[in-house]
């Protein structure tokens, strides 16, 4: 019973920290790097999917995408979904292939990104900390039904602590890594 909360907690947390990597990757840093074009859609035949289903991307070097359609006529829509999204960049075609030159990062736009990464870091301490709170509650109740002694569920609190402090660690060594990647010239 109380392994189970605790297993479920940790594979919860698990979770919110996999999330946080996701939405790092998201995070811009000034290098090509494919997930970047994550969020683009594209109008394929009259319904939106990410750029990945309709094309291949690639990194050419490391300021560089190389974006190339299946279809000759997703050309024009892959390039527009590009310039469209709030990237800022602008897609160079050549034939079917799409360059997309990935511009310097101004000081001013570090800053702010750096801001976006811990705002993002605060968001999973704050469902890690839900998720304490959840497997917390769960042991109460089997503390209040009887099927725990005290004892136990001091144990069980004090691993389910464990975990979160582990968590949170791993959060801001994630958080400590992005910074310095993003702040990087």
């Amino acid at each position: 019973m109380l392994t189970e909360i605790q297993n479920d907690a940790k594979s919860r947390m698990q979770k919110s920290i996999e999330n946080l990597e996701a939405n790092f990757a998201k995070i811009r840093t000034g290098r090509a790097h494919p997930s970047i074009l994550d969020a683009v859609t594209v109008d394929y035949y009259g319904s939106q999917v990410p750029i990945s289903q309709v094309a291949n991307i690639n990194v050419e070097d490391a300021r560089t995408l190389t974006v190339q359609p299946w279809e000759q006529p997703m050309v024009s829509l892959v390039e527009k979904a590009i310039m469209m999204s709030d990237l800022g960049v602008n897609p160079v075609t050549n034939g079917n292939m799409m360059r997309i030159p990935m511009p310097a990062l101004t000081e001013e736009r570090r800053r702010d990104l750096t801001k976006v990464a811990r705002q993002e870091a605060e968001n999973a301490r704050v469902a890690i900390r839900n998720v304490r709170r959840d497997a917390n509650g769960d042991v109460k109740d089997l503390l209040k039904d009887k099927e725990i002694t005290e004892d136990e569920a001091r144990r069980s609190e004090d691993q389910v602590q464990k975990l979160t402090d582990d968590a949170v660690k791993k959060v801001d060594a994630l958080l400590a890594e992005k910074e310095a990647s993003l702040m990087e010239v």
